[in-house]
């Protein structure tokens, strides 16, 4: 079957990215912001989660983790999310980013709900650094599409009010953990658990939203598919 895409010796012209530019802004860059800059809540929900959840997991009976178990499950997210940003950083320059948003996020949001369905402390060592390589992945794919998407004059103010966003999943993480873990309000074995359930669940929701974001005009031209 004869492939659509231009060949690389073919040269073409394009206002695209200057059309792109020139859009006000609209309800679609609030979607973008929203369904992709949600990355940095997500991140921030993570990092804080193990460190509000530790006592209540080394408590567990069923990990019983211990205080250099904890710190190494912290340190295997960290890894997965190096890691997961050089790997799917390197997949989305050439699969595209929609393909890899979608991939990067499912990641996240099945790790995440394993990690509170964790039975030892191997498997739960994996599965937070699934979940990091998930979060990392998201960097490389979401940083690349908001770039390409949001109008010139507003991204800078985007990237700001984005990265930012991190601290209120930090702030979340840390109240939700209060909430999770109050004796009055649920068993805290079942606590911790659901709150990695809940951070799962809201991956799944991310993914949905994602679904009416469409590839980057900007990818699909430098890589021979200008007709779509």
């Amino acid at each position: 079957m004869a492939s659509d895409a231009v060949r690389p010796e073919e040269v073409f012209e394009t206002d695209v990215p200057a059309r792109l530019d020139r859009l006000p802004w609209a309800r679609f860059h609030w979607l973008v912001v929203i369904a992709l800059g949600i990355t940095w809540i997500l991140d921030g929900l993570e990092v804080t989660l193990v460190g509000s959840l530790s006592a209540a997991i080394a408590e567990s009976p069923t990990l019983g983790l211990s205080g250099t178990e904890i710190g190494v499950a912290a340190s295997a997210y960290l890894t997965g999310a190096v890691l997961g940003a050089l790997f799917f950083g390197w997949l989305t320059d050439r699969l595209g980013r929609k393909k890899l948003f979608t991939v990067t996020v499912l990641i996240y949001a099945v790790a995440t709900i394993a990690s509170g369905l964790a039975w030892n402390f191997w498997s739960f060592a994996f599965f937070r650094a699934m979940t990091g390589a998930g979060i990392g992945g998201e960097y490389a794919a979401v940083n690349a599409t908001i770039q390409e998407l949001i109008p010139a004059r507003r991204r800078g103010f985007t990237d700001l009010v984005i990265n930012g966003s991190f601290w209120l999943g930090a702030a979340l993480g840390a109240v939700g953990a209060l909430v999770v873990l109050n004796p009055a309000i649920m068993n805290p074995e079942i606590g911790w658990r659901a709150a990695f359930v809940i951070g799962g669940i809201i991956g799944v929701v991310v993914l949905l939203l994602r679904r009416f974001i469409p590839e980057s005009p900007r990818w699909l031209m430098t890589h021979g598919y200008p007709e779509e």
